[in-house]
């Protein structure tokens, strides 16, 4: 008995944020896989897919928004539900990894949550995790098996040179941490200047920074704050204020991930930022879309990553044009 093997590229997709599956459905020309998903009374997550699984290539896209531990509980349950149903891979399609901030312990008696999240995937049977923007590089190293990281930032880049290549752009990272990914920014926008913001924090008190003062040149520039994810604000917007006040002529704001948590919207729509620029990793809703807000989609970037996987191609050419 003999058989030619075949494969077959399922898509299935979480209830946090179906828009964003269903554009990347749409570019892999591609429908979301249906399923029955509900709650029970006591709020026990139930997911049954509607038809057959077996020997298929699965991709489970879910972004972890809020609330956030149902997000990832829905999802690590679908992972279970095709491993149980004999798909043949499993990829964890997880535009917003949450947990990413808890990457390691600044004190004792801490948990590093994100290698948590990591181990609960690899449970449940997922055999490689694709991602956008993690918080830290080193959480790639967290999960035993491949992982795809995916970089937003040459869709918010390419954006800010479309539409801004006539001025004279510093990037700056709001605070030291983030001067690699600033650097990364300066060589997608032709090698542009740096700054950055020296502040401090407290580790035991959560979402309070304190801005100090603006490292680099600033003065008569358009300054592009760059930050993986804008959460309450509070960094990027205190960050906005000391440019603004150190001469720049003008600041817009791109960060990858729009959680946009308590006060973020008034404050980003009231810090004096030209542009908010985002990408839709994650759901924002019309209450929270505000006059100098852009979204930018990151459904083509993570439709190609899928593409490659199946195809058994290169993601990192995606990146640096080499396959």
């Amino acid at each position: 008995m003999s058989a030619t093997p075949k494969k077959s590229l399922k898509l299935f997709s979480g209830r946090s944020h179906p828009d964003l599956a269903e554009e990347v459905a749409k570019q892999l020309d591609v429908t979301v896989t249906p399923q029955a998903a509900y709650e029970f009374a006591n709020g026990e997550i139930f997911v049954r897919y509607d038809e057959s699984v077996r020997g298929c290539d699965a991709f489970v896209i879910q972004s972890h928004s809020q609330p956030i531990n149902d997000a990832i509980m829905e999802q690590l349950i679908m992972v279970d539900a095709l491993k149980r149903g004999s798909a043949k891979r499993i990829t964890a399609v997880v535009p917003f990894y949450g947990y990413a901030r808890q990457d390691k312990k600044h004190k004792g008696r801490e948990p590093i949550s994100a290698r948590l999240m990591a181990d609960m995937f690899k449970t449940a049977g997922a055999d490689r995790i694709l991602t956008v923007d993690l918080h830290t590089d080193q959480i790639m190293g967290f999960f035993d098996g491949p992982v795809d990281h995916l970089f937003a930032q040459t869709v918010l880049s390419d954006y800010i040179r479309d539409n801004h290549s006539d001025r004279d752009i510093t990037v700056v990272s709001p605070d030291s941490g983030r001067v690699r990914v600033a650097e990364k920014w300066a060589d997608n926008l032709g090698g542009t200047p740096l700054a950055f913001i020296h502040k401090t924090r407290d580790p035991t008190k959560p979402n309070q920074v304190v801005a100090n003062r603006v490292v680099g040149d600033v003065e008569g520039r358009l300054c592009v704050v760059v930050d993986d994810m804008i959460d309450t604000g509070g960094t990027i917007t205190k960050a906005t204020e000391q440019l603004l006040a150190a001469g720049a002529s003008d600041v817009i704001i791109a960060a990858t991930h729009g959680v946009l948590s308590g006060p973020a919207v008034d404050r980003l729509s009231s810090c004096g930022a030209r542009e908010v620029v985002l990408t839709n990793t994650l759901p924002i809703p019309e209450e929270r879309r505000f006059h100098n807000l852009t979204v930018l989609s990151a459904a083509p970037l993570v439709a190609r990553a899928i593409h490659q996987v199946f195809e058994d191609g290169s993601v990192t050419g995606l990146f640096d044009g080499h396959s």
